[in-house]
């Protein structure tokens, strides 16, 4: 097991590196010059020069990305040309508003679709299969801007149960903020609900296909007991990938979520700081995105010996 960890740790590294890599020279392909977009057309050529030495712009692209990446690794993502604020306590507090959300998504989505899914790939071919898996089918369908936009019209415009626009943070008010985030949560569980349902089903067919499964059922366990030690932790496993995925990928950034629902958090930043020019913001959010996804992808990994020890010997 520490074998195991150790070996994903270290292959964690260069993989951070790459993306790092990725994010700078992505920044740099960006037609135009960061320069003239902050100062103007009409600066005068002796300050734009002065900025491009402050901000290292006149060296050459390896020196550039060396003294990017070792005051990234101090913590030093730069600050902001539009509020003179350090990126990195910026994603940050943006950060905590996301991962807020999406937690709380996944884990109710995790709760409902897991048993869903199993129940279907136990009546695998019933009228209760095609119910679970046509309605998984139809949550994944559905765009999760349109969907948000629905729940603001009905449950904010037209019952009045919840604010509309806005934020309020749990330090400051808990029940209103509840209220703020539970449009947001429920679109976003009612999306996920439909991919780890399918997820699920697909993997506990797999388990139910296999001898041990076979053997518990000729011993006369009931189908529940079946269902429930056998079946449910042996199918979580692949399952717990996905749901790593899609931790990762929400982590970085619902920003259709946060703009439709008008909420701080880190994708609303990283949109912003594209409207606004904001290069130090945007490559600041583009790293720090990739970082999450990566490390969160890594912390399933170490978790998922736990489901299934096989894994221990790779």
């Amino acid at each position: 097991m520490l074998r195991y960890a150790l070996n994903r740790l270290i292959l964690s590294v260069p993989t951070l590196i790459l993306v790092s890599a990725a994010v700078f020279l992505l920044m740099r392909l960006v037609p135009g010059d960061p320069v003239v977009l902050m100062l103007g057309d009409q600066a005068d050529p002796q300050q734009a020069a002065d900025m491009r030495a402050a901000m290292g712009l006149d060296r050459s692209v390896f020196v550039q990305y060396g003294l990017w990446l070792l005051h990234a690794v101090n913590g030093d993502l730069g600050r902001s040309t539009t509020n003179d604020l350090p990126v990195l306590p910026l994603a940050l507090s943006r950060f905590q508003v996301t991962a807020t959300i999406v937690f709380a998504a996944v884990a109710i989505a995790a709760v409902v679709a897991i048993p869903l899914g199993t129940v279907a790939a136990w009546r695998q071919n019933t009228k209760a299969d095609f119910a679970i898996v046509s309605g998984a089918t139809l949550l994944l369908s559905i765009p999760s801007f349109w969907l948000g936009l629905l729940m603001l019209l009905f449950f904010g415009l037209k019952l009045g149960w919840v604010p509309v626009v806005g934020y309020v943070s749990f330090s400051e008010d808990a029940f209103k903020a509840a209220l703020y985030i539970v449009l947001p949560v429920a679109t976003l569980t009612l999306i996920e609900i439909g991919i780890l349902t399918r997820m699920a089903r697909a993997a506990a067919i797999d388990v139910l296909r296999l001898e041990y499964v076979a053997h518990a059922r000729a011993k006369g366990l009931r189908e529940s007991r079946v269902l429930r030690r056998h079946v449910l932790p042996n199918a979580f496993a692949p399952t717990l990938t996905l749901i790593g995925i899609v931790l990762g990928n929400l982590l970085g950034g619902v920003a259709v979520i946060e703009t439709v629902f008008t909420l701080p958090g880190l994708g609303r930043l990283l949109v912003d700081g594209i409207y606004a020019r904001d290069y130090p913001v945007v490559q600041g959010c583009m790293l720090f995105i990739a970082t999450i996804y990566v490390v969160v992808n890594l912390l399933v990994d170490l978790a998922y010996p736990f489901f299934d020890p096989r894994v221990t010997a790779s």
